[in-house]
């Protein structure tokens, strides 16, 4: 595997500027059935949207792959994973100090607001990072069975997960996007904080989030069913994209010939 690029973290925009982010959002407490469900639901926002092909949606493993799923059928676009794997703190492995995001070479993206924390710095991230590489590979290989990264150079990329809560993963994981040069940036998520969707505002250039809740709580509070899902079922979901596509690309035999 090629180096690894280290990426310092960009600092948070200022929120002053987020009132005219959303305009579909809702501040309600809404709730979903499911993550499939929550897909449909934003895969009929982005519909309206005006996107311009090539399209590639990339989920967010796990919980971003039902949703993910069902956006990628809607627009036909084709479905891949983004994997992302965070570095915890030390004597807080579940507060972020650094994000590990997949690519060719591997991208390392600081945490600033952690990085005084006891015992951060440059050499526990590069202690930790095999463990994160190895984790990235053994998911890609499980999920996608070791197939290749779609390109995103020039596309209109969607980048969707099931929720967001402080949004850290997906700030890092857009920065790493970023410098692969997309055409265009989205993130399409079902619930998010108010400040999360502020701050992702500056990575992205469109943040679709269909509800703000205010106070936030938790990703699960939305969702009637929001279990843990298993590798067996981002493995089916994979799958059942991937047959979804295939039918899609090939010629209908019912169609006239029109020659």
């Amino acid at each position: 595997m090629n180096n690894p690029q280290w990426t310092p973290a960009e600092p948070v925009p200022d929120p002053r500027h987020a009132a005219l982010l959303q305009p579909r959002a809702s501040t309600v407490c809404r709730r979903f059935e499911d993550r499939t469900q929550a897909g449909r639901a934003l895969a009929e926002v982005l519909m309206s949207m005006d996107l311009k092909p090539p399209l590639l949606v990339l989920a967010l493993p796990r919980g971003g792959v039902p949703v993910a799923a069902q956006v990628a059928r809607t627009l036909k676009a084709p479905l891949d994973l983004l994997l992302v794997r965070k570095i915890g703190a030390p004597t807080h492995p579940e507060l972020a100090v650094a994000a590990v995001v997949e690519g060719s070479p591997p991208d390392v993206i600081f945490n600033p607001e952690t990085a005084d924390l006891p015992g951060v710095n440059a050499a526990y991230i590069e202690s930790m990072l095999p463990a994160a590489l190895r984790e990235i590979e053994r998911r890609r290989m499980v999920y996608l069975k070791g197939r290749a990264p779609h390109p995103m150079a020039d596309a209109t990329v969607i980048v969707v997960d099931d929720g967001i809560a402080t949004g850290t993963t997906m700030k890092a994981a857009l920065q790493a996007l970023r410098q692969r040069r997309p055409a265009r940036l989205i993130v399409a998520v079902p619930v998010a904080p108010y400040q999360s969707v502020v701050t992702l505002s500056d990575e992205a250039d469109d943040v679709i989030c269909l509800v703000e809740p205010r106070p936030f709580r938790a990703i699960g509070l939305h969702y009637l069913d929001f279990h843990q899902l298993s590798d067996g079922e981002v493995c089916e979901a994979l799958a059942d994209a991937d047959a979804e596509a295939s039918r899609a690309s090939q010629p209908n035999p019912s169609s006239p010939d029109r020659r």
